[in-house]
């Protein structure tokens, strides 16, 4: 299943800091999470998508990023977001 802009909405309305807010850290751990775990879905099926995979892998990448920039700035937002989104750590 595709982030549909209706999904990704209701994403951005559950983890923005302040009105307005689409590019935070918070909401772009969130929206890559979800895709994350699409594509993970897809790939159970699909073993053989080598295309996919290295996607996943590069998302699960830009999300370690984004995760290791927020431990860096605000490690209590870290910790509620990885508590949130149930990412371990």
């Amino acid at each position: 299943m595709s982030l549909t802009k209706e999904r990704k909405q209701v994403l951005v309305d559950d983890y923005k800091r302040s009105d307005g807010d689409t590019g935070s850290p918070e909401v772009q751990i969130a929206i890559l999470t979800t895709r994350v775990s699409d594509l993970t879905e897809h790939l159970r099926t699909h073993k053989k998508d080598y295309a996919s995979r290295r996607g996943l892998l590069m998302m699960v990448s830009r999300r370690r990023r984004l995760l290791d920039y927020l431990k860096k700035v605000d490690p209590g937002r870290y910790l509620d977001v990885i508590r949130r989104l149930e990412i371990r750590k």
